[in-house]
């Protein structure tokens, strides 16, 4: 599925249509009914309207995101946080701050304080998403986990939360925000926002999340999109969107700002 969002300007500053592949992520990009919403794509609307470039969104799973980007097939990644695989083939943009977190739903059971712990506790069936990544710690844990056969993969948060609801896993290890805002986007899931039980990981601290710009984008493309994104970010544009999406104690523990909130 193929979406466009051009620019109201008559002549496009960047050189060609921009390459966006989307996955649903919370609140960040909301996928629904042929339409692509979120925080995400109502700041590459402004971008557009900024520049006059325009964006051409496909919406497939985030493992395929990940491999388009990393393969040359992507122009933007977005959202993402900052690794050091990803380096090698874009430049980052930070639009916030991000970590994630052991989530699980309310139980009496003892608590993890760290991805070292949560790989000895074998009792533990451990869900992610494919294509998510948070370091090299994090992949050493989904190896380890693999290894034990504890380890349950799946394409997206919205599954993530059913394998969680039917007792198919017992914890996911993801930034809050990408679950709470799956949960807000039913009414069937909402209740479950109150029993998530969000644990710190002690390798898990707060790093940059943005948007990554492939070096396969010509050079004064990837300027453009770097001034623009950059001045959003640093006049809380992001922020103010971020927070029209995600209802006030919904994203906190796993969110903040890179610049102080006006």
């Amino acid at each position: 599925m193929g979406l466009a969002l051009a620019a109201t300007a008559a002549r496009a500053d960047c050189s060609r249509p921009i390459r966006v592949p989307i996955a649903p992520i919370g609140m960040s990009v909301v996928t629904s009914g042929g339409e692509v919403s979120g925080v995400y794509p109502d700041l590459l609307r402004k971008v557009a309207a900024e520049t006059g470039c325009q964006f051409d969104f496909g919406v497939v799973p985030r493992a395929r995101v990940e491999a388009m980007y990393a393969g040359g097939g992507a122009d933007l990644l977005v959202p993402a946080t900052r690794t050091t695989q990803r380096d090698l083939h874009g430049d980052f943009i930070p639009m916030m701050k991000a970590r994630a977190m052991l989530i699980s739903l309310s139980s009496d059971r003892a608590s993890v304080e760290s991805l070292a712990e949560l790989g000895e506790r074998r009792e533990l069936r451990v869900v992610v998403v494919r294509g998510f990544d948070y370091g090299e710690t994090y992949q050493q844990l989904l190896a380890t986990l693999k290894a034990q056969r504890r380890l349950v993969v799946e394409a997206d948060a919205a599954a993530v939360v059913r394998a969680l609801e039917r007792n198919l896993a017992d914890v996911t290890v993801m930034a809050p925000s990408i679950l709470a805002g799956t949960l807000l986007q039913d009414a069937r899931t909402r209740p479950l926002l109150d029993r998530l039980r969000l644990e710190p990981m002690a390798e898990l601290g707060w790093t940059d999340s943005g948007i990554y710009l492939s070096r396969h984008l010509p050079a004064k493309d990837r300027e453009v999109l770097s001034d623009a994104l950059e001045r959003n970010a640093r006049s809380g544009t992001v922020w103010k969107t971020l927070q029209k999406h995600y209802p006030a104690g919904s994203y906190e523990d796993g969110l903040k700002a890179i610049v102080a909130p006006r």
